[in-house]
């Protein structure tokens, strides 16, 4: 069989964007490949910023060109929020909402070209499923989506909906499947993690759900938290970071700024004071946890003395690493119609954080030379310890595996291993 009847055949998932779009995508390919789809492109889209729409839309273009005769279609996020700009681009064959990027027949060519349906609408986009494997270094598990917050400068609950849980019991079934296939390190997702459980029986929380996997999947070697919010941490979760040592010292809480004035027109519901305390106890459930965090640079209305804060509040709480997202305006929040901050102090302001940030990582490896690593191999000669320091090694291991080093050296950025074995 030749490369281009290889192609032809193949349903190939062009992703952008978060974790969950990540896991969703390996659920649209599995998906094609039951419902015998062949010779398509999916881009599974983010609406986060105006950067990741522009990309894209040319990566729609590019494929069209690449690839005349295939079948292009645009779901996702973006494709959610604003279905007329992408049913514009004559280049697509199909535009799909969210709520059905991963039914059985969703990629089907029968049927209109633009399928965009309320994503608020009762049962739409119900979390129908724990999530997928993605056939290397770990597997990501969705257990929630969508979000009943309203953050001022968010677009994603317009392309998520309101938030839904999968049910604690299908969740550990999955992992256990995982674990039991061998993966080593499984990462729950989601919208607005720690929400997860308001809307099942009982109401149980996120550490709840942390607390019935790791005792019902006694072979999972590694379970690890993507981003969650500050406010909705649980006493639960705080008790099992505390005790269980298979869950991962590492916590990425989406902070986006450190100062109260902008977290209140930002209509996030922590203050910095909040923030901090949370970090408190969290490091004294666990003393040996690394904190990243999202901020947002230039945020509408946002002062010098602001930026300061948010700049000062790395430091306070020694955060390790950094997301930073330049503010982007996006179409229908109340963020894009509050006075700007110029393009240039915007960039200006993000590069600062990015440079705090690379400081304070710098600072965490300089404490962790001379310490033994557990580190999953994510790629040849790299690797990911368990509290996110990404680590480079020398000789062969088989991606998905763990191993076990001292760190002898860093370069600012990553680890570097002496002598290694696996584990």
């Amino acid at each position: 069989m030749s490369p281009t009847e290889l192609q032809d055949r193949d349903v190939e998932v062009v992703t952008f964007g978060c974790r969950l779009n990540a896991c969703e995508s390996e659920a649209i390919a599995a998906q094609a490949r039951a419902d015998g789809e062949a010779n398509a492109v999916v881009f599974n889209t983010c609406a986060v910023t105006g950067e990741a729409v522009r990309q894209a839309r040319q990566a729609i273009r590019k494929a069209r060109r690449e690839r005349p005769t295939a079948r292009l279609i645009a779901t996702g996020c973006a494709v959610q929020t604003d279905p007329a700009a992408f049913a514009a681009m004559a280049e697509l064959d199909l535009v799909l909402g969210n709520g059905a990027k991963a039914r059985p027949g969703g990629l089907s060519a029968e049927g209109p070209r633009m399928r965009v349906d309320d994503i608020f609408a009762p049962g739409l986009g119900a979390a129908g499923t724990a999530g997928a494997f993605d056939g290397r270094a770990r597997a990501y598990v969705e257990i929630q989506n969508g979000c009943d917050h309203r953050c001022t400068f968010c677009i994603i609950p317009f392309g998520r909906g309101n938030a839904r849980s999968v049910p604690a019991g299908a969740v550990a079934a999955r992992v256990a499947e995982l674990a039991a296939a061998g993966v080593k390190e499984v990462v729950l997702t989601g919208v607005d993690l720690t929400s997860w459980g308001a809307d099942l029986p009982d109401t149980p929380t996120l550490g709840n759900l942390v607390d019935l996997i790791l005792r019902q999947v006694p072979d999972l070697a590694r379970l690890r938290l993507s981003s969650i919010d500050a406010a909705e941490i649980d006493a639960a979760l705080l008790a099992v970071l505390a005790r269980e040592t298979r869950l991962m010292p590492h916590l990425h809480l989406s902070l986006q700024s450190g100062d109260d004035l902008i977290l209140k027109r930002m209509k996030r519901r922590h203050s910095r004071a909040d923030a901090l305390a949370l970090i408190r106890s969290v490091r004294t459930a666990r003393p040996d946890i690394a904190i990243g965090a999202d901020f947002i640079a230039g945020f509408p209305t946002e002062s010098d003395a602001a930026f300061e804060n948010t700049l000062a509040l790395i430091a306070d709480a020694d955060i390790t690493f950094l997301h930073v997202f330049p503010f982007s305006p996006r179409p229908g929040t109340p963020a894009a119609r509050m006075p700007s901050v110029a393009p240039a102090v915007i960039k200006a302001r993000a590069q600062r954080l990015r440079a705090a940030g690379g400081a304070s990582l710098s600072r965490r490896l300089d404490a962790r030379t001379g310490t033994r690593v557990r580190a999953l191999v994510e790629a040849p000669g790299r690797a990911r310890d368990e509290d996110y320091l990404e680590v480079a090694f020398t000789g062969p291991a088989r991606v998905g595996s763990l191993i076990t080093g001292v760190i002898a050296d860093h370069d600012g950025r990553r680890a570097r291993l002496g002598a290694w074995r696996p584990l």
